[in-house]
């Protein structure tokens, strides 16, 4: 195989990621992975979800786009992985919506499961950071749920997904622009009563506490400004985090698309987000986490290209 490529549809966007096997002066060596072509459409999935958890026609028809022009794009063959998150995972009609797109794409999205999430998010701080011999304990905040992972190999051995992501609880407990401190407290118990049920892995010491998603990089960059002197955004205190969790708070979501790392589309679920992502922090016993830029799609990505981590250097391909 030359080519690979995995298709992630998720709430926000629709993302391409390709890499292709450069040719070897060595014949008998394999050649080196590049990235190669990608692409990234614009999607708003949570807006187009009706009352009743339905991805509605507009929404369908949103998919539809974003997987035609993104396989146009890529004149994608069999080497491409196509996934959807758990926004269609979760969703009443998600069958239809599969179906759908595949009948007018050609490209049928696959659905992984929240455990296997967790297990290539590992997979892919694993490689990322190299050939390292620490435990690792991975972390990841999504939209509909959040995954944990936690391994001393190149596998995990520990493995959870948790029902507490920063859309679906911004939608059930923190509606309005403005949530009430008494909903920013039901958040806040719900998320710790839920945490408090599952056997979650622990940082010990000699543990490194790897931080993935979009959810935890805003933090980070929120973070960095708000602490004195400012922190490289690369890394996120448990402490930064109940710092930018406060100013969230006080923020109505139109102003908190004006705060540092914050973005316009994911606005309204920084605040949960952050809620979470403190509590998760504190019932892992992680004071500090370093910041991943790659998660479940490039361990994928890695997967179908038979990389391990002792074959990575510095996150790169």
């Amino acid at each position: 195989m030359r080519k690979a490529a995995v298709l992630d549809v998720g709430c926000h966007s629709a993302l391409l990621m390709m890499v292709r096997r450069r040719r070897s002066k060595d014949r008998d060596a394999p050649g080196r992975w590049t990235m190669s072509r990608g692409g990234k459409v614009r999607l708003a999935l949570h807006e187009t979800l009706t009352g009743d958890g339905r991805v509605s026609t507009r929404g369908i028809a949103s998919v539809q786009h974003a997987v035609s022009r993104l396989s146009d794009a890529g004149e994608l063959g069999p080497g491409v992985f196509a996934f959807a998150t758990s926004v269609i995972r979760d969703a009443v009609n998600r069958d239809e919506v599969i179906g759908r797109v595949a009948d007018t794409t050609g490209v049928r999205l696959r659905l992984l499961p929240g455990r296997e999430e967790a297990r290539l998010a590992y997979i892919a701080a694993r490689c990322w950071l190299g050939d390292l011999p620490e435990p690792l304990l991975v972390l990841d905040i999504g939209g509909g749920t959040v995954e944990v992972a936690y391994g001393q190999g190149d596998e995990p051995s520990q493995m959870l997904s948790l029902p507490l992501g920063a859309r679906t609880m911004t939608r059930a407990l923190l509606p309005g622009a403005r949530p009430r401190k008494r909903q920013v407290r039901a958040l806040r118990q719900h998320v710790r009563e839920t945490l408090d049920r599952a056997s979650l892995p622990v940082a010990r010491p000699g543990v490194r506490v790897i931080a993935s998603s979009k959810t935890f990089t805003q933090l980070a960059e929120l973070a960095a400004t708000l602490e004195q002197p400012a922190r490289a955004p690369a890394y996120l205190t448990l402490s930064s985090v109940r710092t930018a969790a406060r100013l969230l708070a006080r923020t109505d979501v139109p102003h908190r698309a004006g705060l540092p790392g914050i973005s316009r589309h994911r606005a309204g679920q920084s605040l949960a987000g952050a809620v979470i992502a403190e509590a998760l922090m504190d019932a892992c016993q992680a004071h500090e986490a370093q910041i991943c830029p790659w998660s479940t799609r490039e361990g994928l990505l890695l997967e179908l290209i038979g990389a391990s981590p002792e074959r990575r250097s510095g996150g790169t391909f």
